[in-house]
């Protein structure tokens, strides 16, 4: 099994009922995943927004791990492979491969996106397309991750203060104070 456009669709869906101030913004984006399960195929000349998944992982100090990127640290963020079950699922696997995070649950109150956020052409690297990153809160132990993959810098725990995305850092804040 893997992620398909109508998991994609009951994502965006909860997201969409749960923070429906977001709802404008994500309706051309709803609408494209929703033909494109409906057709089983793009129709948009391969314009159609890419999906990508990203986990965001506290630990008791509430820092956020954060992987080595351009000789500083940002948050993973992977597009969906075949072999992933569900979108959570592929938020969570860049992590194991590259820093062998484990025994991460999901946050409570948090069991589908808590963020989705839709980026322009020209200001990601993924080429002439929407970017969509759906992301996901999870907890974890700061031990949840190989000591030597902090060791060798592969990886860090950041204050969640000290996230670059004011949208990832603002929701982070809402679910650690409860006003979400």
């Amino acid at each position: 099994m893997s992620v398909r456009d109508d998991q994609i669709i009951r994502e965006l869906s909860h997201y969409i009922h749960e923070h429906p101030a977001d709802r404008m913004a994500l309706l051309p984006v709803y609408d494209a995943a929703r033909d494109h399960s409906q057709r089983r195929a793009c129709t948009h000349g391969q314009r159609c927004p890419l999906v990508v998944t990203g986990a965001v992982v506290i630990d008791e100090g509430n820092r956020v791990l954060c992987l080595r990127h351009k000789g500083g640290y940002a948050l993973a963020e992977a597009e969906p492979e075949d072999a992933d079950d569900s979108l959570s699922e592929a938020a969570l696997r860049l992590l194991t491969e590259e820093v062998g995070i484990r025994d991460v649950w999901t946050q409570p109150g948090a069991e589908g996106p808590f963020l989705v956020d839709v980026t322009r052409p020209g200001q990601h690297r993924y080429g002439p397309r929407l970017r969509v990153g759906i992301r996901y809160l999870f907890r974890a132990h700061s031990g949840a991750v190989l000591p030597s993959m902090i060791e060798t810098g592969a990886a860090a725990w950041v204050p969640f203060t000290e996230i670059a995305i004011p949208s990832v850092r603002n929701r982070v804040e809402q679910h650690l104070i409860g006003t979400r």
